[in-house]
């Protein structure tokens, strides 16, 4: 059994209000240790982890909520406000009718017009929206098992089998990294009873490339996607 999505991880700089920030704007439970919680109806949870670099640049990767009418999205948009979202600008166009916010720290997400019938029944975050080529879309699709549902013009999208959030490729060209590694990262677990270093192996052997073979931060091992990006493995307890 290949391993599976567990989270994904947020670098910031107070772990703590960004979770409260996420938990709020998302309606869920944090963990105990109040710097996880789990993301209703995407199958992984977010993690978010203490760091001393402030954000430098838009990151890679962000998420798209949905709306199911106009009244929604505005209740959406004035949640992520009173939690200390804001408004960002990304390069948006004036007609475009989705919504671009920060998080305090600054993570751009965008929530989405009612009526998008590529998100349509993903549930309310509709996508993990990722600047990334057409082979980083293959890649994950191996790495995860989770079949493409599109693939067109060098995008490329895939989602579980058991449905619920896309994750999304944009094609390229690709935005300019910043900062010491991504800022939002893939958290993959390999499952008890499976090898830890049999699924790392088969994950170089699809596209992988090892950043720290000696793992850390808890056990956990970094490798690189073909795109460059930082993603983690480690054994589920």
């Amino acid at each position: 059994m290949p391993a599976y999505l567990h989270a994904l991880t947020f670098d910031a700089l107070d772990p703590a209000r960004l979770a409260r920030f996420w938990a709020g704007g998302l309606r869920q439970e944090r963990g105990d240790d109040f710097t996880v919680l789990a993301a209703k109806d995407t199958g992984f949870a977010l993690r978010f982890v203490a760091t001393d670099e402030p954000k430098s640049a838009q990151n890679r990767l962000h998420f798209d909520l949905t709306s199911a009418s106009p009244d929604e999205q505005g209740a959406t948009v004035a949640r992520a406000l009173e939690l200390g979202g804001r408004h960002t600008d990304i390069g948006q166009l004036p007609e475009e009718e989705h919504v671009v916010l920060a998080d305090p720290e600054g993570n751009e997400f965008c929530v989405i017009e009612p009526g998008n019938g590529f998100l349509a029944g993903c549930g309310f975050v509709g996508a993990l929206a990722c600047d990334g080529t057409q082979a980083v879309g293959y890649f994950w699709s191996r790495a995860l098992g989770w079949p493409l549902v599109w693939d067109q013009d060098e995008e490329t999208a895939i989602q579980s089998p058991a449905g619920g959030t896309k994750i999304t490729w944009g094609g390229p060209p690709l935005m300019p990294r910043g900062g010491r590694r991504d800022r939002i990262r893939f958290d993959l677990a390999v499952p008890a009873g499976e090898d830890l270093r049999a699924e790392i192996d088969r994950l170089v052997a699809a596209g992988a490339t090892h950043l720290d073979g000696d793992g850390h931060d808890g056990g956990r091992v970094s490798l690189t996607d073909p795109d460059g990006n930082e993603f983690t493995v480690h054994k589920a307890r």
